[in-house]
């Protein structure tokens, strides 16, 4: 059974910074591409960041210069660090495992930049 558990989420002023993990389990971590979506209330999810087997990363225009997404195949983790954050930013962020047609999805953590 894959399993991905994300953690890290919080209330945080602006211009804070927070540092998202997602733990996975069940699967090979290293053979599945790892995103990174949000959805804030009354709107569609969106994607954040992506990376790629080998590495390669993609970001929305909202958020770069601003996070990075990295992982970790030995730990079996994705990260995501947000900074500079914006009360925009605010959402539910979700982390998402990727291979062909397989999509394993987490429950998400919540984000709140707020003063």
């Amino acid at each position: 059974q894959v399993r991905l558990v994300e953690s890290g989420g919080g209330l945080v002023q602006p211009g804070g910074s927070l540092r998202l993990s997602c733990a996975t389990s069940g699967a090979t971590f290293s053979l599945y591409d790892m995103g990174w979506y949000r959805q804030a209330p009354g709107k569609q999810r969106e994607l954040v960041a992506t990376i790629t087997t080998s590495h390669s990363t993609n970001y929305d225009d909202s958020v770069k210069g601003r996070f990075t997404i990295s992982r970790d195949n030995v730990k079996n983790t994705v990260y995501l660090q947000m900074n500079s954050l914006k009360p925009e930013d605010t959402a539910i962020y979700y982390c998402k495992m990727s291979r062909g047609v397989l999509h394993y999805w987490g429950q998400g953590t919540q984000v709140t930049v707020s003063s």
